[in-house]
């Protein structure tokens, strides 16, 4: 029994220094962003907040209905197309993945081919905003990025894995193609959709771009754009000299907290949400790996 205690114990004191290092810079960036800016530029980082300030938060919150009507935004956005876009990569993974499927393999090379070639930015923008009319409107943060064909081919490796033989005794039994689907299909893939959902939440969660190029209305502007509009004038500001300090006068921006603090009110939601999906998450790349 001692034996085995060593060889356990020689096991976990390596993994939890991994965990630890992995751990560490989350809590770096904690830190920084309850510092005092002059602190940090006088005597570095520290794990421990030499002086503790609240500067950053109170800068990035000097409009806090802006913030929450952003948040408001993104959580929605990230809510519907999270839905839609597992519905929709679900329904199209699951054709494709069954062998007595007519168009299985002009249907996959179409999918892939996506993958390779893309229309580019100036037509998606033309389609997007002169002939769909999308401009300034949520639609225009969730349609571009609905369906992936990453997460289509690896949602049909999923789907693979079910015999068709009990495909074929649902069919035997009266079963239509949308009951077995939603019934039997839908439930044994719970690893794959969790890791698909997963993929797409955070797709929509991060995303600032399309707010960047669709969106000129400050009234749906996403958290991402607006936390990156907010970094951005602060390094102008503290970066600029003469006509724009003169605007300033004496006052000191806090730069390298402001960062921090935008990057824990960015991830802060997704590091709550993603010990949820976890065991799912390992599972789900290694059969999304091994299985073609």
């Amino acid at each position: 029994m001692k034996t085995k205690s060593i060889k356990n114990l020689w096991v976990h004191i390596p993994l939890i220094l991994l965990a630890l290092c992995c751990l560490l810079p989350f809590l770096l960036v904690l830190a920084i962003s309850f510092s005092d800016e002059a602190t940090i530029s006088n005597y570095g980082y520290s794990l421990i907040p030499l002086k503790f300030s609240l500067e950053a938060y109170r800068y990035v919150f000097e409009y806090p209905q802006q913030i929450l009507r952003s948040y408001g935004v993104t959580l929605t956005v990230t809510s519907i197309g999270t839905i839609l876009g597992v519905l929709l990569t679900a329904g199209l993974a699951y054709p494709i993945s069954r062998p007595d499927y007519k168009m299985k393999r002009p249907l996959s090379l179409y999918i892939f081919i996506t993958m390779v070639f893309n229309g580019g930015l100036v037509p998606t923008y033309i389609l997007l905003s002169q002939y769909l009319h999308l401009k300034d409107t949520l639609a225009v943060l969730i349609l571009p990025m609905m369906v992936s064909a990453w997460n289509v081919f690896l949602l049909k490796t999923f789907f693979m894995t079910i015999p068709i033989s009990l495909i074929e005794s649902a069919k035997l039994d009266g079963a239509s193609e949308f009951t077995i689907f939603f019934r039997i299909v839908i439930p044994l893939s719970k690893v794959g959709i969790a890791v698909v959902t997963l993929f797409i939440m955070l797709a929509y969660w991060n995303d600032w771009f399309l707010s960047l190029i669709y969106i000129d209305n400050d009234k749906i502007v996403s958290l991402q754009y607006l936390l990156y509009r907010i970094m951005e004038s602060v390094t102008f500001f503290t970066q600029s000299s003469g006509a724009a300090k003169t605007m300033m006068g004496s006052m000191t921006l806090p730069d390298e907290t402001v960062r921090m603090a935008i990057c824990v009110i960015a991830a802060g939601p997704m590091v709550l949400i993603f010990p949820f999906f976890q065991k799912y998450f390992v599972k789900g790349i290694t059969i999304g790996s091994v299985k073609g």
